[in-house]
């Protein structure tokens, strides 16, 4: 039996070896005599090597996005910082001698960005940029190339710069709405700690999040879509690959990510990047008070029903508040008859009004409710840190 079985061994061996050399130096013969399905095989074509995507993979979404997610490096000159004794004559020869550059040195960042237009204009953080005097963009394909800011929006951390080429870009394209649920799986890019561009995956764990003291503005989406240092200005995307927030910041106690980390809606990005294009600035009314949350103890001593409305702590001294009539202790429930829910309502709702029109403020003022018009004012932007 065994030398049965190594002669059927050999007979396939050489019929193998003899179908490779006709296949090879004579493919004619060997398709004019070989049954119909040895030639099925002999002229299917080859694979390209690149598997179909396996079931739940992300792999579309992220090649559609990625190549408008770059790296912005940052650079500055600030003051070097010296030791106490460096300049004793006495302790002096321990620092060595130091050129003298004017006491300054140069200073890097850095962070990540997304191309929202074909000619080049570029969403980041405004922390990534805030105090840089040079900026450079490296793209997905290893292009490197220099940009400039067009305006920067502090209140909510959103910057626009513009890459300095008219060479082709790739652009992402922004999401129709802040139409997104949690539960929701989105996609994070970016360069965290400079490793190279990472694409994490997560849900969406929570919308809305604000009181955070992050920012004046707060309405983020939390993700625990893994976000760490250099990943800020880079992307949120959504399973179809389209932008759905700006990556902003993360809660952590040792620097790296925990799972929880926050991004800045489109809805809000869409509307700073307009304005900044256009004007080079964010507007936004103002009314010149300051409000506090309505908790149940003041809800009772104010003889309020509920806890809805903004309690008016504050009126800023020649402000349209003060002209208007408005007095500490009032509470406002309304603006321009729509409700006031709380007192980050409020803000949103005072900084949408166009600076220079009236606006109708419904107060609670002891047992009375009272109607005001404010003439708006526009609010002052925050100083630069420099």
């Amino acid at each position: 039996m065994r030398r049965l079985w190594l002669i059927f061994a050999q007979a396939v061996t050489i019929s193998l070896a003899a179908l490779f050399v006709l296949s090879t130096l004579k493919p004619g013969w060997l398709r004019e005599s070989a049954p119909a399905a040895v030639v099925a095989i002999l002229e299917a074509p080859a694979g390209n090597g690149s598997p179909a995507p396996a079931a739940g993979s992300y792999s579309a979404a992220a090649q559609r996005s990625m190549p408008a997610v770059v790296h912005i490096f940052t650079s500055m000159t600030g003051a070097s910082p010296n030791h106490p004794l460096q300049d004793d004559p006495v302790f002096r020869h321990f620092f060595g001698e130091r050129p003298d550059n004017g006491g300054s040195q140069r200073q890097a960042g850095l962070g990540s960005g997304v191309i929202v237009s074909p000619d080049g204009y570029v969403v980041t953080n405004n922390h990534v940029i805030e105090i840089a005097d040079q900026i450079e963009i490296a793209l997905n394909d290893g292009r490197k190339l220099s940009a400039h800011m067009i305006g920067r929006d502090p209140e909510t951390d959103l910057a626009v710069l513009k890459i300095d080429t008219d060479a082709q870009l790739p652009v992402i394209t922004l999401a129709g709405g802040d139409a997104l649920t949690v539960g929701d799986v989105v996609l994070a890019i970016g360069n965290p700690f400079g490793v190279g561009q990472t694409v994490t995956m997560g849900i969406v764990s929570a919308l809305g999040r604000s009181q955070l003291g992050i920012n004046t503005f707060e309405n983020y989406i939390q993700t625990d879509a893994a976000i760490n240092p250099g990943n800020s200005g880079g992307a949120l995307v959504d399973s179809a690959g389209t932008l759905v927030g700006i990556n902003t910041a993360i809660y952590s106690r040792s620097g790296g990510s925990l799972g929880i980390g926050f991004a800045i809606p489109v809805s809000i990005v869409r509307n700073v990047l307009e304005q900044i294009v256009s004007t080079g600035e964010v507007t936004r009314g103002w009314v010149g008070v300051e409000i506090q949350d309505i908790t149940p103890e003041l809800a009772q001593s104010f003889g309020l029903r509920d806890t809805r409305g903004a309690l008016i702590a504050g009126v800023l001294r020649a402000s349209p508040a003060e002209r208007a009539g408005i007095l500490p202790g009032d509470v406002l429930i309304a603006v321009k008859g729509e409700p006031v829910r709380d007192p980050r309502a409020m803000l949103d709702m005072v900084a949408a009004l166009p600076p220079g029109h009236k606006a109708e403020f419904r107060v609670v003022r002891g047992e009375s409710e009272l109607d005001l018009n404010v003439e708006v004012g526009r609010r002052p932007t925050p100083a630069a840190k420099r």
